[in-house]
């Protein structure tokens, strides 16, 4: 008795691999066109419009995004998006290189100090800043969004003449609009650089030389604000083209990354990145909730070609997103 066998001709067989390898051909097709975009841009010199700014403050962690198209690709045997994701690959590689650096000055040494920047959310973040002031012992201390009440509690811990930071510079304001600059080296009275939120301003004098501080913070690039963020970008950048000679420390919350082009148009006035002079270039400042594993450093202390920096360490403080950066600078005879 023979037996019949009948070929299946059902989805396993004729419809559903198909139907796979077109949704895999598609997610990797947007995966890659996605962050294509943003690599363009970044490759271009420009910020372009939302979203890509704001995807730009973490172009490093696109690879994860890229490395999974390619194994779409891989899948679904994709000979273009094999290609294609290879060189999206090969262009995060080149791009996320740290940038903002160069070599250090040679002139003699002059002085060396210590910095501090952070921003402490709406003043939440205070109270635990005082004790890490206290624990690091900066010799200037740059606060963002250090509202009234962040204000006061700095003037008791620290004010006064005969106080840790005799001397003083602030912007007062609600929410996010205050910031102060504490200072172990006399100050004089500087322009600030204008904004939506406060950016004071001085000229220290650190064992008989004059430095510029300028405390930066402004807006972020919020969609629909992003004519704000270049504007306030570019005074700051203004501000650092003026200086001439003079040794500068421009330091705070930029809310701009080395990835966007608004932030590395400042660096092209001369200044350059203290992280990144002390190998910390990729080290994330924000959000503190995921960094340092994810996030992105738009925390900076910019520094003039008369200054070195030897080391840089970012805290973790308690009620704020921001991680504080401390580092360690020395001024150096212009040559």
């Amino acid at each position: 008795m023979e037996t019949a066998t009948v070929e299946s001709t059902g989805p396993d067989r004729t419809g559903r691999r198909p139907r796979r390898r077109a949704a895999g051909t598609w997610c990797a097709g947007v995966l890659l066109a996605g962050v294509s975009v943003v690599v363009g841009c970044r490759a271009a010199d420009t910020d372009a419009v939302t979203p890509v700014p704001q995807l730009l403050a973490f172009l490093p962690w696109l690879l994860a995004p890229a490395a999974l198209a390619l194994l779409l690709a891989l899948l679904v045997r994709w000979r273009t998006g094999l290609v294609w994701g290879v060189a999206v690959l090969a262009a995060l590689a080149w791009l996320t290189e740290p940038y903002g650096g160069g070599g250090q000055p040679t002139g003699a040494a002059l002085a060396g100090f210590r910095v501090l920047t952070s921003n402490v959310e709406f003043g939440r973040g205070t109270a635990s800043l005082v004790p890490a002031i206290r624990r690091e012992h900066p010799d200037v201390v740059f606060v963002e969004e250090c509202e009234y009440r962040c204000s006061a509690l700095l003037e008791r811990a620290f004010g006064g003449t005969d106080g840790r930071y005799p001397y003083r510079r602030a912007v007062d304001g609600a929410g996010s609009d205050g910031s102060v600059i504490l200072s172990r080296f006399p100050l004089t009275v500087a322009p600030g650089v204008p904004g939506t939120m406060g950016m004071p301003g001085a000229v220290a004098d650190v064992h008989g030389h004059r430095v510029r501080l300028q405390l930066a913070h402004p807006m972020p690039p919020l969609p629909g604000q992003l004519s704000v963020w270049r504007r306030e970008l570019g005074e700051l950048r203004a501000y650092a083209a003026d200086g001439g000679d003079a040794p500068t420390i421009l330091a705070g919350d930029f809310n701009a990354s080395q990835d966007h082009a608004a932030f590395r148009r400042i660096l092209a006035t001369g200044l350059r990145d203290g992280a990144r002079l002390a190998d910390e270039a990729r080290t994330p400042s924000w959000p503190a909730r995921t960094a340092p594993l994810v996030g992105a450093q738009i925390d900076h202390v910019l520094l003039s070609r008369d200054f070195s920096a030897r080391s840089a360490h970012f805290l973790a403080l308690a009620d704020t997103d921001h991680r504080a950066l401390v580092l360690d600078v020395t001024l150096h005879r212009h040559t």
